[in-house]
């Protein structure tokens, strides 16, 4: 099944993407390839951290590609540095994204429901 709406909820070791429209849903979920427990931290090799939080926004990119309109979403800083990743190396996808949003810890469950009526707010969903 194609869907036009997406939202992605991320952090520093996993993300939730949720593809979905007015009816239906499904999701997948995506972890970064980090050995770290917080990559932003320095252990030593910050580049070996660079290097897997690309690769885990790349992932994620992916994931999102065929969206139409995309809403980020997290608890911290990771979902600004996520939009500024995909501004500077994915701008297709970049420039679907619609807001970034502050948001605690969700099920997926909330994490939905939040999305939709994000979307029906801004006007509507696709």
């Amino acid at each position: 099944m194609s869907f036009n709406n997406a939202v992605v909820w991320l952090d520093h070791v996993k993300a939730h993407v949720i593809h979905f429209d007015k009816d239906a849903s499904e999701s997948e979920s995506l972890k970064t390839h980090s050995t770290h427990p917080h990559p932003h931290v320095k252990h030593g090799d910050s580049h070996a951290n660079e290097d897997d939080n690309t690769r885990f926004y790349n992932d994620i990119a992916e994931a999102l590609k065929d969206s139409q309109q995309i809403l980020v979403v997290g608890p911290a800083g990771e979902k600004n540095a996520f939009a500024k990743h995909l501004t500077a190396n994915v701008p297709a996808v970049a420039d679907k994204i619609k807001a970034v949003e502050t948001v605690d810890h969700p099920s997926d469950a909330q994490l939905l429901a939040f999305a939709r009526q994000h979307f029906v707010s801004a006007g509507g969903l696709q």
